[in-house]
Parts: C-alpha cells; structure tokens; sequence
C-alpha cells in the first residue's frame, strides 16, 4: 500500500520484523558537545542558553577569555576514532543495531552536511565523514545502522526566527532539516532513524508526516527502515515506529505498541565526562536488569556510551560492554527473537524475569536463590517437563509446587564471599 502524509495512514504501517527480533543496541552520543565533556551534552544550552553560572565558571577556569563555542570545534579531531574497533566492540557487546548521533541540538554534523556549512565534522575538526566511516565498519561486521537526527538547533537564526513567529513559518525546515534528513537516507541507507529535538513544535511544522510517508513509499530503505516517535510536540508514545516515550521509560506493565528504554552508562549524562567517576557508571548488575525486564515486557534495549573527542571509548565503558556480551553469550536464547510471555515478571517476587519462543517459557532470575532452589509459581507443568540452566549441561531436577508452579533444583555453587554475577535464565519445555 501507499502510505499518505497523516498518522493515521503512517501507523498502520507494520514494524519491519528485525527491528523486535534485534532486542539489544548500542547508542552514540558525539559531538563537539565531547570537547569540553563536562556537565552533559547540552552544554552550549547551559553556558550560553541559560547562563548557568557553574558552566560560566568551568569556561573562565579552562578556556581564554571570549571563548566561544565555535572554537572548540577544531579541537574535537577524532584522531584515535578507528571504526572498525567501535564496530567489533559492539558486536562484542551482543549489539544487533547502532545508532550515532549524526547531529545533536548543537547543529554540528557528523557528515559534509551541504547545509552546513563549515559545521560539520568534514570541513573542521576530524576532517573526516563520521557517519560514513562508521556504517562501513557496523555493516562489515553485519550490524544494523541507525542514526540519530535533532531536528532543532539551539541557536540556529533561521530556527530562531521560526520559532520568534511561533512556528507559522517554515525557513528553518526548507533549508535546513528536510534537506538534511533526504540526504542522510540516500546518501547512508539507515536501518533506524531516531528522532529527537521535536518537543518545542507541533509534527506539521517539521513536515513530519510527509517525510515519513516519502520514507515508507519511496526512499531506498522504504522496506526496512524503523523510526521511533519523536516527530513534534504531542507525538511522543502516540506516532511513529517504536515508541521511546522518555528517556529511560519503563513502563511497569506490557504496552501495546513495540517500544524502546534509551539508558546511559554514564547516569549522569548521555555526551562524554572527563570528571565522571566510577558510582555514576551503571554496574554490571544494573545493565542486566534493565535489559531482561525492557525484553520482558515487549521493549528493546538500546545502551549509550559516550566517546571522548579524540574517539576513545572509555575502558569503564568497553569493559560493561564486553561483560553484556558475555552475559548474552550464554542467556541470549531467552533474550534476541524472543516474545512476552503471558506472565511478564513472577507476582511474588520483582527479581524474576519471563520471555517466551513459540512453547518455550524461559524464567530469568537476577538473585540466585540462598537454598539453590528456584520458586515459580506462574508455570503449570506437566510430567513430561522438561528443564535447562542457560549454560549449564543436562536437565534441572523439579517438583511440583503444592497449589501451582514447580520448584527447581539449582546446580550447586561453591560459596564465595563476592555475589555472584547477576542473572541465569532457565528454560523450561512443556508448560503452560
């Protein structure tokens, strides 16, 4: 069908299956919000949009009197960027899809955006194409590409104008946003474009709906692409792809529309630290719990780090990265392709976890249980069920609990004064 410019048409256009199937993905946040990399990534917004006095401070203790934001633009150089090394270590990380900021509210592209002129990662800085080098190296190692896309800017005069005449004119968009948001999709062919930057703005200000139609009717990605719900004030959790609703939304019970948690590393912040320290870095076990209770409850989870200006990935980062990864090495059955079950997490307890494959049920428990017995009190077996502990060879011994569920023999584990790393999956074949 021919999708029309109207949300009605738009949504109710299906989900490309890969993007549920996918469940795990990796966000980029950088930009030459990574040159002074302190506060957040909204950091010309606080010193020069608000005047924050604590960011008025950082700039006179660092930088030359009459520093403007402009001039750190040549110092993010992405000398030590290296693709492939990204794209290996999100593959590590058990990523399915990546996204990359290719423009955040700073205006700045990562690309030789035509329509920016001077500001953009080609003509200063790196002197080189970010999102092209990026999604060469993702596909190589057959990762999904997805790109981020701000629709406003800050301090953009054409934007402000607009914004001065509340909208009812359009020269921002005309000659910035469309001509941007066309060539990113036929110059880079993305898998995702994430929206962001709407809020300030109704959806027929950004042309929204007619790009998206172009996207799902014509473009050369019109069979494959996903978008998420970020396309003008009031859209968010109502239009669109997915839905991300909020940043960090969790949504308590399963909602009827696919939907996706963003969530940082860093807690505090989405763009690269240099003061972060290591309590604002989310734990192991953290990372864990957020991505089994999204993928129970119907949603995909996409984790952002945030690179330093030279390219680097923080070693903190890599290292929370690798040990998801290792920890979908062995869980990732009950994890990637898999379905909400009809019970999303046990009723007595918040630390147990299920998903679903066709008649597999499998039970994702974050605490071991102190008497290595495991209570389930939502699946009726029957004789013939059969038990596994991800990772684990032969079958669990279990019983029958006296009302309803089983209880389930654990292996074994020797005692260690450090818990033990967090989250094990049984799978369970033949209940209901």
């Amino acid at each position: 069908p021919r999708y029309r410019p109207d949300w009605a048409s738009l949504d109710s256009r299906p989900l490309p299956a890969w993007y549920d199937r996918a469940k795990v993905g990796v966000f980029v946040h950088w930009g030459v919000f990574s040159v002074p990399a302190w506060g957040s990534e909204w950091f010309w917004w606080h010193w020069q949009g608000q005047h924050d006095a604590a960011y008025e401070r950082f700039v006179r203790r660092r930088f030359p009197p009459g520093t403007t934001y402009a001039e750190f633009a040549p110092r993010f150089t992405a000398h030590d960027f290296q693709p492939r090394q990204w794209a290996q270590l999100f593959q590590r990380a058990g990523a399915r899809y990546v996204v990359l900021t290719t423009k955040h509210h700073e205006g700045f592209t990562n690309w030789h955006s035509p329509a920016s002129w001077n500001w953009n990662s080609v003509d200063t800085g790196p002197h080189r194409d970010l999102v092209g080098e990026l999604g060469e190296a993702l596909r190589e190692s057959n990762l999904r590409y997805g790109l981020y896309y701000s629709l406003m800017e800050w301090f953009n005069p054409f934007y402000l104008a607009d914004k001065q005449n509340d909208f009812k004119t359009q020269s921002f968009i005309l000659r910035k946003t469309m001509p941007e948001l066309y060539y990113l999709v036929l110059k880079y062919k993305p898998d995702v474009i994430w929206s962001d930057g709407d809020w300030e703005a109704p959806d027929s200000y950004w042309n929204s709906t007619s790009f998206l139609a172009w996207l799902y009717n014509d473009s050369p990605v019109k069979d494959t692409v996903v978008v998420n719900d970020r396309w003008g004030r009031g859209c968010s959790c109502h239009h669109g792809g997915f839905y991300n609703c909020a940043d960090k939304f969790r949504p308590g019970t399963l909602p009827d529309h696919k939907w996706e948690m963003c969530s940082s590393l860093d807690r505090r912040s989405w763009g690269y630290r240099s003061n972060m320290s290591l309590p604002e870095v989310m734990d192991e076990m953290s990372m864990i719990e957020e991505l089994v209770q999204t993928v129970s409850l119907g949603g995909n989870y996409l984790l952002n780090v945030g690179p330093t200006k030279e390219g680097v990935i923080a070693p903190i980062f890599q290292e929370r990265l690798l040990a998801l990864g290792r920890w979908l090495e062995t869980n990732g059955e009950a994890i990637y392709e898999s379905q909400p079950w009809r019970v999303q997490v046990e009723n007595t307890t918040d630390t147990v976890w299920y998903t679903s494959k066709g008649p597999v049920v499998f039970a994702i428990f974050l605490l071991w249980p102190r008497d290595s017995v495991l209570h389930l009190s939502s699946p009726i077996p029957c004789p013939d069920t059969q038990v596994t502990l991800l990772g684990f060879a032969g079958t669990l011994k279990w019983q029958k609990q006296p009302g309803t569920g089983m209880l389930i023999t654990l292996p074994y584990m020797l005692p260690s004064p450090l818990p033990p790393q967090s989250g094990w999956a049984v799978k369970l074949e033949g209940v209901k």
